[in-house]
């Protein structure tokens, strides 16, 4: 009586194991190929157009005032950037830290801007130095309605991350 012959490719020798075929299409491509986009496509501003232009002054932490003219939907998180003030914007302006936190100046203006969001409160919350005029720059865009906007950069930010949350062993 003869055993049954193994299946597997355990119990097959070598050379019984088919071999699979190797097309250089299937898992070799003869050289990546990467593309550059301009340096100025990231964070960059478009000049407003002559006679649309916006008023954006931002008061830093030193209390220097910075004057701008922006284009409409242009938010407060790039327009600082651009002009290399200090706002870091850690989450890069999807509204998941606080790191572009503002503070607007009148409250008449403030009352102008549509109100935050749920995401936006909850990342006020762990805003440094939250005012009842307290804002996220990255999601204020500038238009007619806010021209002359005037926001106070607060002298501290805070990151928090998920990390910081871990249990420390």
């Amino acid at each position: 009586m003869t055993s049954p012959r193994p299946t597997s490719p355990a119990h097959l020798p070598p050379t019984a194991l088919p071999r699979p075929t190797l097309t250089p299409s299937r898992f070799f491509k003869a050289r990546r190929r990467f593309s550059r986009s301009a340096t100025a496509a990231h964070n960059h501003l478009t000049p407003p157009k002559p006679g649309e232009e916006l008023h954006i002054t931002f008061v830093d932490k030193e209390g220097d005032e910075h004057a701008f003219e922006v284009a409409k939907g242009d938010n407060l998180l790039d327009i600082a950037q651009e002009h290399d003030l200090e706002m870091e914007g850690a989450c890069g302006g999807s509204c998941a830290c606080s790191t572009c936190h503002v503070i607007v100046e009148d409250p008449d203006m403030y009352d102008r801007l549509p109100e935050p969001d749920d995401d936006e409160n909850d990342m006020l919350d762990l805003a440094f130095g939250l005012t009842e005029t307290s804002r996220l720059g990255c999601q204020i865009k500038m238009d007619q309605e806010i021209d002359g906007l005037r926001v106070k950069l607060p002298s501290m930010t805070r990151n928090l991350q998920a990390s910081d949350f871990d249990k420390k062993s």
